[in-house]
């Protein structure tokens, strides 16, 4: 069964919904997305590997924790529930950083980006990822614009460097 997904405007207000399928085909019908960051003591950033399965960006690495709002969920309830289906993580305190709209050839997402030091005990336990990692922004650095990352990471974590967090 396909999951539904809120639509909103720029705002967050939800102004309907759709099945996944149909925010993911180039409609740009505007959807909401949590993000999160988790970050060491030495601002090192967890990074996860996409299964090369995927349907977007496939293979790359990107952002920890990351996925879709379902349609009646909460954003808080979102982040605990990725969290635990990416990265196994259970116990956390995240911070909302920022709120911006996001968009590529097949989606247009409004992405609530967290950011978390609570890492104790993650686990990549499931399909949804291949592998995570601790990655310092050097080693980051040094692979940018290569196709390594997801683009949307490389926005992020432009964001992160732009405030201090790495």
């Amino acid at each position: 069964m396909e999951e539904w997904v809120p639509l909103v405007d720029e705002s967050g207000k939800v102004t309907g919904q759709a099945l996944r399928s149909q925010v993911h085909n180039g409609s740009k019908l505007l959807h909401p997305v949590v993000h999160m960051h988790v970050l060491n003591r030495n601002k090192a950033i967890l990074l996860q590997k996409r299964p090369e399965t995927k349907l977007i960006q496939p293979g790359k690495w990107d952002t920890a924790v990351g996925g879709h709002i379902s349609a009646g969920e909460s954003l808080e309830q979102a982040l605990h529930k990725e969290a635990w289906e990416e990265i196994g993580l259970k116990d956390f305190f995240a911070k909302l950083l920022q709120v911006y709209k996001w968009e590529s050839d097949v989606e247009a997402e409004l992405v609530y980006l967290f950011v978390t030091h609570d890492f104790k005990n993650f686990n990549v336990h499931s399909n949804e990822v291949v592998e995570a990692r601790f990655q310092t922004k050097n080693q980051i650095e040094n692979q940018l614009g290569l196709g390594v990352f997801t683009p949307n990471f490389e926005h992020e974590f432009l964001l992160l460097k732009e405030k201090g967090l790495v």
